[in-house]
């Protein structure tokens, strides 16, 4: 009887196996749904089948729940300003007075953005109407800097604060085809409140007025509302 269910429990097992096997080969290149729960997210929605989705207009249901988590973060109240998005530092750079503080968001960091400042909602405004599909790095920073219809999508939130006007831009890449802005002309925000979100893809372009210090630096990650930029 004991060698019955030995020979039992090793047909289930192997047929197991076979099922994990057909499950991968369908599934190749991408997870099969056997191993993905198991998976830290960029390998459990690997980057090529995300573009796939967006080019299709549908994505996978457990992804865009993912996808659209936003935590509640603990603002550091010794902090001036504070990142508006997740996502890695890309650049700090200075031009025509302002300057530039260049967020960029993968397909796995969450996509709700916030005021890095405290102020009062001066202006909104949609601009842009194209992004390049597979553009270099370093054409890609240019491109982003554009400004008016020759730019790619993006929302521009002017916020007037005590040290002059904070532009938070939401920049849309090829892959992302929305942005949400949640707050309008004249709301008074406090710092790290959210502002808007995005689909997919994309930077967030913060212009400070003149030199600011920033604590942070190229290649570093930050969260939205959680990681001081600057405390003077």
């Amino acid at each position: 009887m004991s060698g019955r269910r030995t020979f039992c429990g090793q047909v289930v097992i192997l047929m197991l196996c076979v099922y994990a096997l057909v499950q991968l080969a369908c599934h190749f290149p991408n997870p099969s749904p056997v191993i993905k729960p198991f998976l830290p997210p960029k390998l459990r929605w690997p980057s090529s089948q995300i573009a796939a989705w967006v080019e299709e207009g549908q994505f996978d249901q457990d992804f865009a729940h993912y996808f659209a988590r936003d935590p509640e973060r603990e603002i550091p109240a010794s902090a001036t300003m504070v990142s508006p998005a997740d996502g890695i530092v890309k650049d700090i750079l200075t031009r025509d007075g302002l300057t530039y503080f260049v967020v960029g968001l993968s397909f796995w960091d969450v996509h709700v953005v916030r005021t890095p400042v405290a102020g009062t909602v001066k202006d909104i405004s949609i601009e842009g109407s194209y992004f390049e599909k597979l553009a270099p790095p370093d054409k890609l920073l240019e491109m982003q800097m554009l400004r008016g219809k020759a730019a790619p999508v993006q929302g521009v939130v002017t916020i007037a604060t005590d040290r002059g006007d904070v532009q938070v831009r939401l920049v849309t890449s090829y892959w992302a085809s929305r942005i949400k802005i949640w707050v309008w002309p004249g709301q008074k925000i406090a710092k790290g409140q959210r502002i808007g979100r995005m689909l997919a893809g994309s930077t967030v372009i913060t212009g400070f007025p003149g030199k600011p210090v920033f604590r942070v630096k190229p290649g570093e990650r930050v969260q939205a509302g959680a990681t001081a930029i600057s405390e003077q």
